[in-house]
């Protein structure tokens, strides 16, 4: 079974105007959608690979509701800055491996996909000392978008494609069968920290650059 890295979610503020940042630093930003009855707004950062996303709750009765408890957004986003991990890290089956899941799951119907499609949430959910896990089977790479739909891929950074990613994290000693699932995809590195941030590599970090977007936003860049 192979599996690929899908995209990251980072829980912000309202707005998340942590991306204008982002945009400072050369990224062209893509579509913003709205999670109609998940009660979540976002701001995305397409590359090649994967996807960069911005999230933040903007109606908390929708994301305490009913269909959405289980998935623990609200109170992973209520408690980003003391103890919960503000990720979520999703993952999709390589070509050839569609019908696989890297972790046990629970079928996550969310309002804003029609009834038949869901996403494949992992059992660990309530733990939220981990990133949120999750799978979507109909994941693929933004590069093979049709063009009505293909996001802005070309980045005056140069950035083509996500090609590390290391989530730092408190409770890195004693991680869940679901993540450590994760983790031996080779998809995503987990190491110990003091804080919870995660670091992206892009196209081999070969110029051996870095920026910190902390403390306004747990994540740094490498290229």
């Amino acid at each position: 079974m192979t599996f690929e890295f899908d995209h990251i979610f980072i829980l912000t503020d309202i707005g998340a105007p942590e991306a204008d940042r982002l945009s400072s630093l050369g990224l062209a930003e893509g579509r913003s959608r709205i999670h109609h009855g998940q009660g979540t707004t976002n701001r995305c950062f397409f590359f090649h690979n994967a996807m960069l996303e911005l999230l933040w709750v903007r109606d908390s009765e929708e994301a305490q509701s009913e269909p959405i408890y289980r998935t623990r957004l609200w109170e992973r986003s209520t408690n980003r800055n003391n103890d919960a991990c503000p990720f979520g890290i999703c993952l999709r089956p390589a070509r050839g491996s569609e019908h696989t899941v890297a972790f046990s799951t629970w079928a996550y119907h969310p309002p804003y996909l029609p009834e038949t499609m869901s996403i494949a949430v992992a059992t660990n959910s309530d733990v939220l000392t981990e990133p949120m896990l999750f799978q979507t089977l109909f994941g693929k790479r933004p590069d093979r978008d049709p063009a009505e739909r293909l996001q802005p891929l070309n980045h005056h950074i140069g950035f083509r494609e996500i090609t590390r990613v290391e989530l730092i994290s408190p409770a890195a000693n004693n991680p869940s069968p679901e993540l450590q699932s994760v983790i031996d995809t080779n998809q995503v590195n987990l190491r110990l920290g003091t804080e919870y941030f995660v670091e992206l590599g892009f196209d081999g970090e070969v110029q051996g650059k870095q920026v910190d977007f902390r403390p306004g936003l747990p994540l740094i860049i490498s290229w």
